[in-house]
């Protein structure tokens, strides 16, 4: 998991359109909000902040020190629109350290490259890249990650059933709150069966690519002939 990323905060006294001298002196403005506690305006240095939103994301915990000592997550970041990367204010949102937390994070191919349907040609195409798990924070993973190396042929597949999850770590399967009689067999669908990369031989691959572009084509000169249309009044109904 790596060491877990620390960031020096200040309270912050400056609000309103006055935070925009504390951009310009280098620092940005920002929040931390939380169960049982006041929100709390603070301020850190932007170059700083802008390492630990790269690296943290909204799925590592960041140790906030300085003004208070918390352990928080990055739930929203506001950049701004003019400038690449420069972040004009953050939201962190503060846990406990005992207390099992929500978080997205990416899903990784181990290996690529490497097993033996890549080396008979084949292409792996990953088509899940992302899964909600339940953990302590300070045991959150930075990514879940899923050997390529049984890959052979096409048409072999990785599930989520085949990532091996760290101690400590659960998937979060999402509640339908529909009964099972209005739900397909395939919304039921456990979530260890989610197809996370497929092989595909690069030829079929191709068509398929070809094929869905000319769907996608079709469908918009459809809709821009229907578009193009007056639709008719409905019976009985007076034109204007």
């Amino acid at each position: 998991m790596g060491d877990k990323v620390s960031l020096k905060i200040d309270a912050r006294e400056v609000h309103g359109k006055k935070v925009k001298n504390l951009r310009r002196s280098g620092l940005t403005p920002g929040v931390v909000y939380g169960h049982g506690m006041e929100p709390l305006a603070i301020q850190a240095d932007s170059a700083e902040l802008r390492k630990v939103v790269a690296i943290a994301g909204k799925h590592t915990p960041v140790n906030l020190t300085g003004a208070k000592r918390r352990i928080a997550m990055i739930k929203d970041v506001e950049y701004d629109p003019t400038k690449t990367g420069i972040v004009r204010h953050v939201a962190f949102h503060a846990v406990n350290a005992d207390e099992p937390v929500h978080a997205v994070v990416p899903v990784h191919l181990m290996g690529e490259g490497e097993s033996e349907a890549e080396r008979a040609g084949l292409i792996v195409l990953q088509s899940l890249d992302k899964l909600e798990v339940k953990a302590l924070p300070m045991e959150l993973p930075e990514a879940l990650e899923v050997s390529t190396a049984g890959l052979r042929e096409e048409g072999d597949r990785l599930t989520v059933a085949d990532i091996v999850l760290p101690q400590g770590v659960e998937l979060v399967e999402h509640v339908d709150n529909r009964s099972s009689e209005e739900q397909d067999e395939d919304e039921r669908q456990s979530i260890l069966d989610l197809v996370v990369a497929t092989v595909y031989e690069p030829g079929a691959l191709a068509a398929a690519n070809d094929a869905a572009a000319g769907d996608a084509t079709d469908e918009s000169e459809v809709a821009a002939d229907q578009g193009g249309e007056e639709p008719a009044p409905a019976e009985g109904a007076t034109a204007a």
